[in-house]
């Protein structure tokens, strides 16, 4: 039962020769920069609220000025 199995791999410039005949080469082209793209994603949570860091576990932000805001809810008639 102990066989030796390989899968043979094409080189990488048979590959993409093979995609870009399969799909042409600009949907090729694009296709490989948003893969490279998507994986140079951080998540990021600068944007996040005081009360959402809270809700995930994470320390408030020590940044003042987005306390400040003015909200329409403050408006008493």
């Amino acid at each position: 039962m102990r066989e030796a199995r390989y899968i043979i791999v094409d080189t990488l410039a048979a590959t993409v020769d093979e995609l870009c005949l399969k799909f042409g080469t600009w949907k090729t082209a694009r296709a490989l920069l948003r893969a490279a793209f998507r994986r140079r994603q951080t998540n990021q949570i600068s944007h996040l609220s005081n009360r959402m860091r809270r809700d995930i576990g994470l320390p408030e932000s020590e940044d003042v000025l987005l306390e400040a805001r003015f909200s329409l809810w403050d408006i008493r008639l």
